[in-house]
């Protein structure tokens, strides 16, 4: 081997240590500059970092629309001015938010509203804020020492007493400034919330402009508020919405990406189609810097304004049916003021007994305080009471199930005497009756021989005790409740009554009972009765709201169909065809034959529409004076039915020697000749509804 290649194998080595000296050294100074950088700087990178931070807010768009059965708003959207605060991230300090609310006080005036809900708590944190010395000389060392921020700040509002903020409370200013600090408090940061947008003056919107630069966060923007072109009318069952999570029910809104500060419906369908009516929030992105101050924002979602409702109200309808309720309990009072001195309220629904669409449905109510007429639709709902012998239909049906009667069994109407128990009677002594004579005259007496039979007692004597089985109440409740009396009726509103169960469970109850005499019922519940009765046997969810749409570019317009909301059946009744066409056939004999308790009542008009039905007077009593509640229900025609209807009127006083003014009869009249000649429809479209 050469002497030169030997040479060469010496040098390798050489240069490979050489290269891994090198290697060694960069990642060396590598590792170093990574420690530099974590350990040394890292705050001062992770401050870079910060300097664009992102964060998401969501706010909220205008609520969905509520349009009736023509597409007329019923409910719509006003714009308005407002006043926003925006509070940056992390928020602002107490007494920054003080000081913001000192200047807005100088420009802006709050409603009287806003200055009525100010609460204790208020005053003494405003109290607090102004003379926050005096306030935490209050608490002594040791109980610094032994309780956290929190227990510290709450037991020195404690003892703030209301000879401390006594002041304030009379003064209008204070006031001012309190209220629109609960506003600013409120707020969500990056969230604009509005601090005021009902009657901002042109003045206060134009101060507000030319000084946010001086108020950080303020802004002036066009929010929205609800407005009611029929005001008066179905406001109940329409309801109502508020700003901010109802108390005790934050964390089931929270959960559902409500902020604080969010508008919610509380009442009628305003809450019950809350999820609908809400929309899907507008989502902007902000960039923040290292002090929290907004660098950028993009918007990342539009969002989507509320779907819209559309019921089944015809408002005109509407309308006339509350002016026709209110005339007539008007009349009523005028006509005998002594005799109907209780007489306060009156109730009407009219319904489609095939869908359980509702056509109309009014409450009236008299103040007598304020000698005032006003609407109280919801007592349509809430408002049960005795409504004697329009259940004698459910009663034939329980029967009829039950086999203790077949149809055409007849029973003498003679005054019944069960002893231990006053006497009971019809109106009258009618002799041997059939079952549709007694539907069609009203027999008490027939109704007590269903019910005694249904209790086990077939052997009834006059003046002796009987027999009866306990269970007959829960026979006949479970057939009553088939046909929607004495449970909810399954309508589209957040609650409803049941109304009243009896408890008792004497015989003499039990022939109450089987008259409408005991338990107690809703008008809408005996729309649905009736309407079961109307479309043979099934029972139907009464409901106000027909379509769902999509919202729409054009102005109080309705946008494309998103969903229509079908008839949806309760439950179909466990009587035959031929039982509840008996049932039918008695109805119709109550307003069409002239031995029928309504025949006489009808006006010429509505003789011609084919009604089929039941009247009811139920005795009931307030401060030991007798007084009488009045139901009516009903539908037409009787073979297709497309219209049922039931009113109740409580408390009606007995007028001696005389005839009592018949409200009832009277409101269904005018009711029925309003509907045919106004907004029923015509046989084509019966047809094609078929």
């Amino acid at each position: 081997m050469s002497k030169k290649r030997k040479k060469k194998r010496a040098l390798l080595p050489f240069r490979l240590n050489v290269l891994f000296a090198i290697v060694f050294l960069l990642f060396s100074a590598l590792i170093l500059q990574l420690g530099v950088v974590q350990i040394i700087n890292g705050e001062e990178h992770q401050a870079v970092l910060e300097k664009t931070t992102n964060d998401i807010a969501e706010i909220s768009v205008p609520r969905g629309m509520i349009y009736d059965s023509e597409g007329k708003v019923i409910v719509g959207n006003e714009p308005v001015y407002s006043i926003t605060y925006t509070p940056p991230k992390n928020g602002d300090s107490a007494d920054e938010r003080l000081e913001l609310a000192k200047q807005l006080a100088d420009i802006i005036k709050m409603d009287d509203e806003a200055i009525e809900k100010i609460t204790e708590r208020e005053y003494k944190e405003y109290w607090y804020l102004l003379n926050t010395k005096e306030a935490n000389s209050r608490i002594t060392a040791a109980e610094k020492e032994s309780l956290d921020d929190s227990e510290i700040y709450n037991l020195t509002l404690e003892r703030i007493t209301e000879a401390d903020y006594k002041e304030l409370m009379t003064d209008d200013q204070a006031k001012q400034i309190i209220a629109i600090k609960r506003e600013l408090d409120s707020a969500t940061e990056l969230v604009p919330h509005v601090i005021k947008n009902e009657n901002v003056t042109e003045k206060e919107y134009a101060t507000i402009a030319e000084n946010m630069g001086q108020m950080a966060g303020i802004n002036v923007a066009t929010d929205w508020k609800r407005y009611y072109p029929y005001e008066g009318s179905l406001q109940g069952v329409l309801g109502s919405i508020k700003t901010g999570i109802p108390q005790g029910e934050e964390d089931y809104y929270k959960s559902r990406n409500y902020q604080l500060n969010d508008r919610i419906g509380t009442s009628g369908l305003e809450m019950e189609y809350e999820s609908l009516l809400k929309g899907d929030k507008k989502r902007v992105r902000y960039i923040t810097d290292n002090n929290n101050n907004i660098v950028s924002q993009e918007v990342i979602s539009e969002g989507q304004r509320g779907q819209d409702l559309q019921l089944s109200i015809n408002m005109d309808f509407q309308k006339e049916l509350d002016k026709i309720v209110r005339e007539e309990l008007k009349g009523a009072i005028n006509k005998y003021p002594g005799a109907n001195r209780y007489l306060e309220n009156a109730m009407a629904v009219m319904l489609n007994p095939n869908t359980g669409e509702i056509y109309a449905a009014s409450g009236q109510h008299y103040n007598r305080e304020d000698n005032k007429y006003e609407s109280a639709d919801m007592n349509t709902v809430f408002t049960a009471g005795a409504v004697g012998s329009t259940v004698k239909g459910a009663t034939l049906l329980a029967g009829y199930q039950e086999g203790v009667i077949d149809p055409g069994k007849s029973f003498y109407d003679t005054p019944m005497k069960i002893k231990g128990t006053p006497e009971k009677k019809s109106y009258k002594n009618m002799g041997l009756i059939n079952d549709l004579e007694a539907l069609q005259m009203s027999s008490n007496v027939y109704m007590f021989n269903v019910a005694l039979r249904i209790g086990g007692e077939y052997n009834y004597q006059k003046n002796q005790s009987v027999s009866f089985n306990q269970d007959a109440f829960r026979i006949l409740r479970n057939y009553y409740n088939q046909v929607g009396l004495g449970v909810e009726t399954g309508i589209d509103l957040p609650s409803e009554s049941v109304g009243y169960v009896g408890s008792k469970g004497q015989a003499g109850n039990l022939l109450d009972f089987s008259i409408g005499q005991f338990d107690t019922y809703t008008t809408m519940q005996l729309a649905q009765y009736v309407s079961t009765i109307a479309n043979g046997g099934y029972r139907i969810k009464p409901h106000f709201v027909s379509e769902i749409h999509d919202p729409s570019n054009e102005k109080d317009k309705l946008g494309p169909l998103a969903k229509t909301k079908n008839p949806e059946v309760l439950n179909k009744i466990t009587a035959t065809e031929e039982q509840i066409n008996r049932i039918k056939k008695g109805f119709k004999m109550v307003f069409q034959t002239p031995r029928g308790t309504a025949y006489s009542h009808l006006s010429n008009e509505a003789k011609t529409y084919d009604i089929s039905g039941k009247t009811g007077t139920a005795q009931t009593s307030i401060d030991g004076t007798d007084l009488e509640n009045w139901t009516l229900i009903g539908y037409a025609d009787s073979e297709t039915p497309d219209i049922a209807f039931a009113v109740m009127v409580p408390n009606l006083g007995i007028i001696s020697g005389g005839q009592q003014y018949p409200i009832t009869y009277n409101i269904v009249n005018r009711a029925l000749e309003y509907y045919y000649e106004h907004t029923a429809p015509d046989d084509k479209d019966k047809e094609e509804a078929e």
